[in-house]
């Protein structure tokens, strides 16, 4: 198998016989051996129905029914899992993505030798309250990773087929493959400017909790890269550090009682001062935090897979 094409999707029914009809159109011209994955995330609008009537009109039509609505990371994990060709694109299912987009990503992969090209909506057809929310998005995704790309949440990129078997996609981190990619050591990341279209069929699936749960992953991808194999690197020193500046608090106002009383001076009862407190909490986070470490060491070596989901129904797989 040359390409596949992985179509993540919540209710499109409407958009789904154009978008099939329009890539048999574009990748008939490019005389490879391909086929369509439609990853049905729970939809409840008859999208199913659609998808099965394509496979059966077409056998490189093929479809997976998730058994809930999991999400779009969840939906990719599981055609990235299917996915055969040599090459694998990915785009979304409501036409704001064009397929006409796909010869020049393939080439880019095969000829060029990317690893991955992330498109890049540089003119959007979308409302400010999601353009403004996706640039800012975008800065601090760039800040935090170092992938210098305009738009990594755009859904329409081209994957050597090695990237995807490689990476693990689950809760929101679809945004973030690139980053992911980039930190497994697939380093040859490139970018193409793509045309954007207005939304034809259903309504967008962005809001305001994407949007913050966006940036809460962010930072647990940052984590997890770095601290994800050794825990108690960052547990363990954070732990130590509180312990020990307690413990010094504690002694600090230890050795000053001791050095009132052999002086015959008054002074105050070391339970009598709040620092003493402070110390103490401090001391108590301290060993909790070095706790943590130990746990955190023995979940990361027996973690169970996060990424199965119940799959209700596959055609063609």
């Amino acid at each position: 198998m040359d390409l596949s094409v992985v179509v993540p999707l919540l209710n499109e029914s409407g958009s789904l016989p154009h978008l099939v009809a329009k890539l048999h159109a574009v990748l008939g011209t490019m005389g490879v051996r391909y086929e369509v994955i439609l990853v049905d995330d729970g939809s409840h609008d008859g999208s199913w129905e659609v998808i099965r009537a394509s496979a059966v009109a077409d056998a490189r039509v093929k479809g997976i029914r998730l058994g809930r609505n999991y999400g779009k990371s969840p939906a990719l994990s599981e055609g990235f899992k299917a996915a055969q060709g040599g090459v694998v694109i990915t785009m979304d299912a409501d036409l704001q993505d064009d397929p006409d987009e796909i010869p020049d990503l393939y080439r880019m992969i095969m000829e060029e030798g990317f690893d991955l090209v992330s498109g890049w909506k540089r003119e959007r057809h979308d409302p400010l309250s999601k353009t403004i929310p996706t640039k800012l998005f975008n800065w601090a995704t760039r800040r935090v990773s170092g992938v210098m790309l305009h738009d990594f949440n755009c859904g329409l990129k081209a994957y050597r087929r090695e990237v995807v078997k490689a990476i693990e996609v689950y809760g929101e981190m679809h945004r973030y493959i690139p980053y992911m990619a980039h930190k497994e050591g697939f380093r040859r990341i490139g970018e193409k400017v793509v045309k954007h279209h207005p939304r034809r069929f259903g309504r967008t699936k962005f809001g305001l909790d994407r949007f913050i749960n966006g940036f809460l992953d962010l930072m647990t991808i940052w984590f997890v890269f770095r601290f994800g194999r050794k825990p108690m690197h960052f547990f363990g020193a954070l732990g130590t550090l509180m312990f020990l500046l307690g413990f010094g608090a504690t002694a600090w106002l230890v050795g000053e009682k001791l050095y009132h009383v052999l002086n015959h001076h008054a002074a105050p009862l070391v339970a009598d001062r709040a620092l003493f407190y402070v110390a103490l909490v401090a001391m108590i986070i301290g060993v909790q935090l070095f706790t943590t470490g130990f746990v955190a060491e023995l979940v990361s070596r027996n973690h169970p897979d996060r990424s199965t989901y119940r799959v209700s129904e596959r055609l063609g797989l």
